[in-house]
């Protein structure tokens, strides 16, 4: 049965990417999109897959080649307890995945701070939360099925092709069109998170303690003051104490969206306001702390729609570009209304992953959308890039293939495996010759 194939306009969840393919095509199994992949080289078109649009960047964006949406690839293939692995088809949503492996007792390590992305979507651009032991998504993968540009199907893992499964696990969609998926998964835990609000001299001077005594701790610190919101959490051996259902929708829901998506149009409507929403903002989450499934601790719903800059600099450097950035802001006359997210992650070995090699810590900016730029962006891209700081790939930035080569050791690697598995860029665009070179 062939795939469904459609025309459309696409557009991404910020509305700052869009493009016309020629075709945008549901395959519903391995064999579809293996086919998909045959027929766009018999076209000499380009194909790329899109998962859901959560990327600030064009790197998903297909041109006016074929487009591939994944939904149709959703399927749980095997749940390996004894081997603590979950397999799953590429098009199956975080949120999906995480209610899967909840009601079977099993929980993925660590996650991003939302759940709607596809595991492929989210692997492959390097979506990570916060941890002090424990990394991105894309660390957690065990072994990946992917298509090729000649349309074969080839499974990786560490014992086989070793070298194809170094890029795939975070391959920025440029070696092929992954189909699937193998997570290491373990028993399920409990969470204890405890937000607090704290000055930022205080969060600055305590980071070193912070980050080490908790397993998982970030910060927001809101532009034109001097307060933060911090968050901590760690493993509980219980009992669960969620937050009751009217504090959780007051506090996470109305007014993390409602409320905020309100104070953002006025903010961008009348910039001058932007100090005073920032000071009352700081103000309006307080102390709290309950227990709860980690998944449900790790993530929460993300309305407001914005477009962020994200780079990851050297643990060793992160105060000190932290003060730097304050510092930028306050002597700028820049409205900030967005706060700064600060997280951390330990190093690890995938040849793309912004904490490659070392220990990093991943500092977030965010504009609300419509907002006009002001040279926020560009200013704090300068600032990361004096630091050695790699930019999250699904994220907007600027750098090229001349710097990236620079910050990334392995760098070379993955351009030499993508010559030789993707020789004609069967799935370049614009986006991918610009940071990994024709």
């Amino acid at each position: 049965m062939p795939p469904t194939v459609t025309p459309g306009r696409w557009s991404n969840w910020a509305g700052n990417q869009s493009a016309d393919p020629c075709q945008v095509v549901t395959p519903s199994s391995t064999d579809e999109l293996a086919a998909v992949v045959r027929q766009a080289a018999e076209d000499g078109r380009t194909v790329k897959a899109v998962g859901s649009g959560h990327s600030f960047t064009a790197i998903a964006s297909a041109g006016h080649g074929v487009l591939v949406r994944p939904h149709g690839l959703t399927a749980v293939r095997e749940l390996d307890r004894a081997a603590g692995t979950v397999t799953v088809e590429s098009g199956l949503p975080l949120s999906h995945l995480n209610r899967l492996l909840a009601d079977s007792g099993l929980s993925l390590t660590n996650m991003g701070d939302i759940e709607v992305q596809t595991v492929a979507g989210a692997t492959s651009t390097g979506t990570h939360g916060t941890g002090r032991d424990s990394g991105s998504l894309s660390a957690q993968v065990k072994a990946v099925e992917m298509v090729l540009a000649d349309g074969t199907v080839q499974h990786c893992s560490p014992t086989e092709q070793p070298e194809l499964f170094q890029g795939a696990r975070l391959g920025l969609g440029a070696l092929g069109l992954v189909s699937a998926l193998t997570f290491g998964v373990e028993p399920a835990f409990l969470l204890t998170a405890h937000e607090q609000p704290m000055s930022f001299d205080q969060v600055i001077g305590d980071f070193d303690d912070l980050t080490a005594v908790n397993e998982h701790f970030e910060f927001y610190w809101f532009p034109h003051t001097d307060r933060c919101s911090t968050k901590r959490n760690n493993r509980s051996q219980g009992p669960a104490a969620p937050l009751p259902r009217f504090k959780a929708w007051l506090d996470d829901d109305f007014l993390s969206n409602t409320v905020w998506e309100g104070a953002c149009r006025v903010g961008r409507a009348a910039p001058a306001s932007i100090p005073t929403i920032a000071s009352i903002a700081s103000r309006a989450w307080s102390e709290r702390t309950y227990t709860d499934a980690a998944y449900r601790v790790f993530t929460s719903p993300r309305r407001v729609r914005f477009t962020e800059m994200e780079y990851a600099v050297p643990r060793e450097a992160a105060v000190g570009v932290l003060r730097e950035l304050k510092a930028l802001v306050e002597r700028s006359r820049w409205r900030i209304s967005f706060p700064v997210e600060v997280r951390t992650a330990p190093a690890d070995d995938l040849w793309l992953s912004t904490a490659s090699g070392r220990d990093s810590v991943y500092i977030a900016v965010h504009l609300y959308r419509g907002t006009a730029e002001q040279g926020y962006f560009t200013a704090v891209e300068q600032l990361m890039a004096a630091h050695q700081g790699r930019p999250h790939w699904g994220k907007l930035h600027t750098r090229d293939a001349d710097y990236l080569s620079g910050v990334y050791p392995h760098f070379a690697d993955f351009t030499a495996l993508r010559d030789r598995v993707d020789p004609d860029r069967r799935f370049a665009n614009d986006y991918l010759r610009r940071v990994l070179g024709k």
